[in-house]
């Protein structure tokens, strides 16, 4: 890479300075600023025709094709796409108004067979699929800076770490519905995609490099055929401030609010928090459940324009939450077809205590063995499943089953089969050995039981 090929940034040295292993007496690398795609920032596709020639010269193009997805996630109900953006050799970067232009099969044939290079595509294939874009193979850069223990995975931290560049993410956030988009918010997007390709390559030889590129691609291949979730059960019970809630009656109220909100949100096409803040929510049902109960329009919460905007709304369906008979009301938690709490274990089951307990010891070691998150090495869910209800025959052959119908990957399952036989067959004792000189390793959705 050299300055010459980027208009717009700034000159550094990105091949200088103390990396992981690195000499800490080098003075620290300094990142190129990436200000604006080399070959400028190009205009949005909004015609049939303008989309028919990107899709020719993306055809035409050579080698993998980088692809980005923008939505409108605060400000609109969904996660639809309001922007997509490709990059490919030979072809330059293309910015695709999939509202102004929303039949794009002859953008899906274009790429058909060519591998998408995106960054943390869970996130961005559903919006995607939404309007009939899918690859057939891809690298996820993300993952593979998962995979090969890079300490931050964004995608400006990687491409700093590895090509020596920093992107400015100050659009991320924005509301990606507007029109006409902005010129600023275009020469963002566009630079999401301007180096992808090149991050590709590099992150696949580091792969290569460390023995885990063949882990890479089935993960890779699970990312791309992940199907989507299943529609949550009761999706009100995530309102943010649930903790707040006791009663059954008052969970009646955040329920009738919650849905109210989300009919009023699909018609309106707004996020639902910009109608009514969960907050909001809260503060009705804690304050409609009492000895003496507080009218909403006297509520602080209530006091902003957008919850007043439906305060009638609000009140019926408190009204309606309050008059439900007892039969009626909702369950204080649902049932689970998974383990209790870990935090509970030792007093209700202490031999799956143990397991557990000689799982995850042996798990984080493993995973800082091989320099990559412990929850990228297997599923935190799918160990305390095992340790709860093991096999009735937990040897190698019977774990590893258990992993692959958990969804393990090949390279999860001969990797951790062994450490996993060894941690059904604990006993308390053994506990105390191994926890004895293990370092506990918290996870993002996991807490080790110590």
């Amino acid at each position: 890479m050299t300055d010459a090929a980027f208009p717009g940034t700034a000159s550094a040295d990105p091949a200088h300075g103390s990396g992981p292993d690195g000499d800490p007496s080098e003075p620290e690398a300094v990142a190129t600023p990436l200000l604006a795609p080399r070959d400028g920032v190009p205009p949005v596709i909004e015609t049939p025709q303008a989309l028919r020639a990107a899709a020719d010269a993306l055809a035409a193009g050579i080698g993998p094709v980088a692809v980005d997805a923008e939505r409108a996630s605060g400000y609109r109900y969904g996660q639809r796409a309001y922007l997509v953006q490709l990059r490919r050799e030979g072809s330059g970067t293309h910015l695709v108004d999939p509202i102004a232009v929303p039949e794009l099969t002859v953008l899906a044939e274009a790429l058909a067979g060519t591998e998408w290079i995106l960054h943390a595509a869970s996130q961005d294939l559903p919006c995607l699929r939404e309007i009939g874009l899918a690859p057939t193979r891809l690298f996820d850069t993300e993952l593979a800076g998962r995979l090969l223990g890079h300490a931050r995975v964004g995608l400006s931290a990687l491409l700093e770490q590895v090509l020596g560049f920093s992107l400015a993410k100050e659009h991320s956030a924005a509301d990606w519905s507007t029109r006409p988009l902005p010129e600023p918010w275009l020469r963002y997007a566009a630079l999401d995609v301007e180096l992808l390709v090149e991050l590709r390559d590099a992150l696949e030889a580091e792969l290569d490099d460390a023995g885990k590129l063949g882990w890479a691609w089935q993960e890779f291949d699970a990312a791309r055929d992940a199907a989507p979730p299943a529609p949550r059960v009761d999706p009100w019970r995530r309102t943010s401030g649930m903790h707040k809630i006791r009663r059954p009656r008052q969970l009646a109220v955040v329920r009738s609010l919650w849905y109210r909100r989300d009919e009023i949100a699909r018609r309106r096409d707004t996020s639902p928090g910009r109608v009514l803040p969960d907050s909001a929510i809260v503060a009705a049902a804690t304050a409609a459940v009492g000895p003496e109960p507080a009218p909403l329009s006297s509520l602080p919460a209530f006091h902003g324009r957008g919850a007043r905007r439906h305060l009638t709304d609000w009140q019926a369906a408190v009204i309606s939450a309050l008059a439900l008979p007892d039969s009626e009301l909702p369950p204080s938690s649902l049932p689970s077809d998974g383990p209790p709490p870990p935090r509970a274990w030792a007093e209700r089951d202490p031999k799956a205590a143990a397991r557990l307990a000689v799982a995850r010891s042996a798990l984080a070691a493993l995973a800082d063995q091989h320099h990559m998150p412990v929850e990228n090495l297997v599923s935190p869910d799918l160990v305390r499943r095992l340790a709860w209800t093991p096999p009735e025959e937990p040897d190698a052959e019977h774990v590893a089953a258990a992993l692959v119908a958990g969804g393990a990957r090949a390279w999860q399952v001969a990797l951790v089969t062994p450490d996993l036989v060894t941690a059904l067959a604990a006993t308390a004792d053994s506990v105390l050995v191994t926890t004895a000189t293990a370092t506990p390793v918290d996870t993002p959705d996991d807490r080790v039981l110590r």
